[in-house]
């Protein structure tokens, strides 16, 4: 009985240990650079908002001009926006330039790769290749571009690389360029991690489950597999039935009702752990459908992945 209640104690002791760890802050971070992409909408749009409040100077890139006048309209002076395309290369190299410029020796703090689009959804014979290079380009392609031109300025600051993946970067629950394109995101942010110690760059990957943002928009999503349906040659879609395009937008939008987290302040909260703590963590799952059911069962065996998954499929008429 004694040994039971040494180990709980001990257990105990070494959680409230790493609790304390976790809590522990890096100072003088107040007017430190930081730059961060996407800020359109969504995450990033919320992160240059909280980080300027904060004190950094953000550096936040938008896609469209109207992203960046209505960012900028509501955040403080000393917060700058810039277009970006992170699959133009030549944009990049251009910014990078500039943003070399305005840190000069102090080198920039904190980068965090959040722009990124999500692509059709579809079954992967729905698709052709531009269906799966665009996500791939901006979501993988983009975030490696981005970091190389601005790892000089990292390693300046010994300062922190904050990356955007996705629990679909541990499973994928779909067909489309999205998953793979999260998956060697998960793969660059490890081998990154491991080049960076050397040089007291620390790098984090953030894994969010679903959470409602322009690029879930459920709505806007099914418009863009109703044109790829609406194109299929008259086999396939026999192969899949007719019916079948409607029963599938169904069984997504109960599958959004239950795992949608409306607020998405956590991921943002978990870019600031990763941009202030002394001690980020490698890898931060967001978003409770994420926590208790995406991150468990892409751990579990192949068998029951499949089993869980395919039970939320349509029946192909094919399968008759």
């Amino acid at each position: 009985m004694l040994s039971y209640v040494l180990l709980f104690l001990g257990i105990i002791s070494l959680w409230w240990r790493w609790r304390a760890r976790d809590r522990m802050k890096v100072t003088n971070l107040t007017g430190k650079y930081i730059f961060i992409t996407g800020c359109d909408t969504g995450f990033g749009n919320m992160a240059a908002k909280f980080f300027d409040k904060k004190g950094f100077r953000v550096f936040a890139t938008c896609l469209t001009e109207t992203g960046a006048k209505e960012l900028k309209a509501v955040t403080s002076e000393q917060l700058q926006t810039v277009l970006l395309d992170v699959r133009d290369s030549d944009s990049v190299k251009k910014v990078a330039a500039w943003v070399k410029a305005e840190v000069q020796s102090e080198g920039l703090w904190g980068l965090v790769n959040n722009a990124g689009i999500m692509g059709p959804p579809a079954p992967t014979d729905w698709l052709d290749i531009e269906h799966f290079r665009e996500p791939i380009e901006v979501n993988l392609i983009g975030l490696i571009n981005v970091t190389i031109n601005m790892l000089p300025l990292i390693k300046k600051a010994k300062g922190r690389i904050v990356n955007v993946s996705s629990i679909g970067g541990c499973l994928a629950f779909s067909g489309g360029g999205y998953f793979p394109s999260k998956f060697g995101v998960e793969g660059f942010n490890d081998s990154l991690r491991r080049d960076m110690k050397a040089f007291g760059v620390k790098v984090s990957c953030i894994q969010p489950g679903l959470f409602k943002t322009p690029l879930t928009n459920p709505a806007k999503i099914m418009r863009e597999k109703e044109v790829i349906w609406n194109r299929l040659p008259s086999d396939i879609k026999k192969q899949y039935g007719e019916e079948y395009f409607q029963k599938d937008a169904e069984k997504k939008e109960q599958l959004s009702k239950i795992c949608l987290n409306e607020d998405i302040s956590p991921v943002v909260q978990c870019m600031d752990h990763a941009l202030t703590s002394l001690h980020p963590r490698a890898h931060y799952i967001v978003g409770q459908d994420a926590k208790l059911f995406w991150n468990p069962l892409s751990r579990m065996p192949v068998v029951i992945q499949d089993f869980l998954l395919l039970r939320n499929r349509v029946e192909l008429a094919a399968s008759h």
